[in-house]
């Protein structure tokens, strides 16, 4: 069992928690698409209302009056949009998550490109609402990228090592 020594030799845990990261995130924002799909079917605020009685919120409150507004101000074309947008999301989360569990190259970089590109988003949401959530998944962004860049030719087989 030559290979299985290699790949013990190699094991990562940050790496898995990254994949989880991946993962996780790509199964909710599934689920998070299929519910946006689900809804712009329906009538929406009808809908709304008994997901705001099923985590037992009260429908009377003006925050989520409001947010109810909003929602069904929100055209069917822009549900697909955001829907359409959140799924093509997901599935790039979850392609990345199973790429760096195999340990492709590409996987690494998509992971740093994809990291990357939202910590200038989320450093001007930062400056214009101060928030703990966004600051939690800036620092996680960035961890992200300096651990995979860091670590791109331990975690990463790159086919031009065969000597």
């Amino acid at each position: 069992m030559a290979s299985g020594t290699t790949f013990i030799r190699k094991r990562a845990p940050t790496l898995y928690v990254i994949i989880a990261i991946k993962l996780v995130k790509g199964t909710l924002l599934l689920l998070l698409a299929l519910g946006v799909y689900r809804l712009s079917d329906n009538n929406l605020p009808e809908e709304f209302r008994q997901l705001l009685k099923f985590f037992h919120l009260d429908p009377e409150r003006r925050f989520f009056a409001e947010l109810e507004d909003k929602v069904a101000a929100v055209s069917e074309a822009k549900m697909m949009w955001v829907a359409g947008g959140t799924l093509f999301y997901s599935l790039f989360s979850l392609v990345e998550g199973v790429g760096l569990i195999f340990r492709v190259s590409w996987a690494g970089w998509l992971a740093i490109g994809e990291s990357a590109f939202f910590v200038p988003i989320e450093i001007y949401e930062l400056v214009r609402h101060p928030s703990l959530a966004v600051l939690v998944i800036l620092a996680l962004n960035v961890f992200i990228v300096w651990y995979l860049f860091q670590n791109r030719h331990r975690l990463f087989r790159h086919h031009h090592h065969h000597h």
